[in-house]
């Protein structure tokens, strides 16, 4: 297949690293030397003017959306209407009213949308969710999930600091992978209580979020993201009635990616561990290309679509609802 990549920076890289055999024909930025740069490492690709004189190519069969969050709504909706299938950056949008009118587009258009949430196909996640599915752990209870990286030196400048532009701080950054994920293990989540603070960076946005989510049998979601974990961090823990599941760290900064078993017996004692190490590069990006590919090949539903998006989405709107940010309310998030 031949692929668009709209959007350059260090996103747009990425996928376009994944893309395996599939060739990269065309690509776009606001800042024009990233999008040379990208298809100078892809013979062939041409640089764009823009979005819309990239999916009007008869020789674009999908495209990848790798902007800011501000663009990424609008930018998924012109490749639906261009009759494009499409990989979109998580969160897909500012807000789940902004992704509405893309989710009404793509029904009527009959075209496979993903959502980036890349995290599901960290192989380490990806085993703990097979477990679950075959009952390992027997009923699930709760879930909990910490993760953070401390930000750099002028962050605080950043895109994702102006409100306009990111729509949230943490919570639409790294707060939506954990809502996914716990999405993904435990159903709706349609209880939410939550807690948005700045505490360190100056900036109009949240650098920190705290959330308690639940599902209709009140089995728990316990979450915190973070911009001023000073080591980076990730781990997440899924607890059923049979024992437990812990994924810690997903490789690079955060740690080497392993998953350990804790399976309690009807004798209540110490439980037997198991634990699988994931060593190498980051294999959750060619992983969930692949599941894109299959999707488009087979009309089946992506793990992590823009349905996904929009429940995660509805559940950020109603933590920034409950606290009250005052004039620093997140664009589209209402009160």
């Amino acid at each position: 297949m031949n692929f668009a990549i709209i959007g350059c920076g260090r996103m747009g890289e990425k996928r376009a690293a994944a893309l395996g055999k599939h060739r990269l024909v065309a690509c776009c930025d606001i800042q024009p030397a990233r999008a040379h740069a990208l298809a100078s490492k892809h013979p062939g690709c041409e640089v764009g003017d823009c979005c819309h004189s990239l999916i009007g190519r008869d020789d674009v069969d999908a495209a990848i959306v790798c902007t800011t969050h501000d663009l990424l709504a609008r930018v998924t909706l012109a490749c639906i209407k261009a009759g494009k299938h499409v990989l979109v950056e998580k969160p897909g949008a500012r807000s789940a009213g902004e992704l509405e009118p893309v989710l009404a587009a793509a029904r009527r258009a009959g075209v496979v949308v993903k959502v980036g949430f890349n995290h599901r196909f960290h192989p380490a996640l990806w085993k703990a969710k097979k477990l679950v599915d075959a009952g390992a752990l027997g009923e699930l209870m709760f879930v909990r999930g910490r993760y953070g990286h401390g930000g750099r030196l002028g962050y605080e400048k950043e895109w994702r600091a102006d409100p306009t532009i990111g729509g949230g701080g943490e919570l639409l950054d790294q707060g939506m992978h954990l809502i996914d994920l716990s999405r993904w293990f435990l159903g709706d989540l349609r209880k939410v209580e939550g807690f948005t603070p700045t505490y360190f960076w100056n900036m109009p946005v949240e650098d920190n979020a705290f959330l308690l989510l639940r599902t209709k049998k009140e089995q728990a979601a316990w979450l915190h993201v973070s911009w001023t974990e000073w080591k980076n961090t990730f781990s997440y823990e899924v607890y059923g009635r049979k024992g437990k599941l812990v994924v810690d760290g997903i490789g690079g900064s955060y740690g080497p990616e392993r998953l350990t078993h804790y399976r309690m017996g009807p004798d209540m004692k110490p439980p037997k561990t198991k634990v699988w190490e994931f060593p190498g590069p980051d294999a959750s990006w060619a992983a969930e290309f692949q599941d894109f590919l299959r999707a488009i090949r087979t009309g089946r539903r992506p793990c992590g679509d823009l349905q996904d998006a929009y429940a995660a989405l509805q559940v950020v709107a109603a933590v920034y609802k409950e606290h009250d940010r005052g004039t620093r309310r997140p664009v589209g998030a209402s009160r």
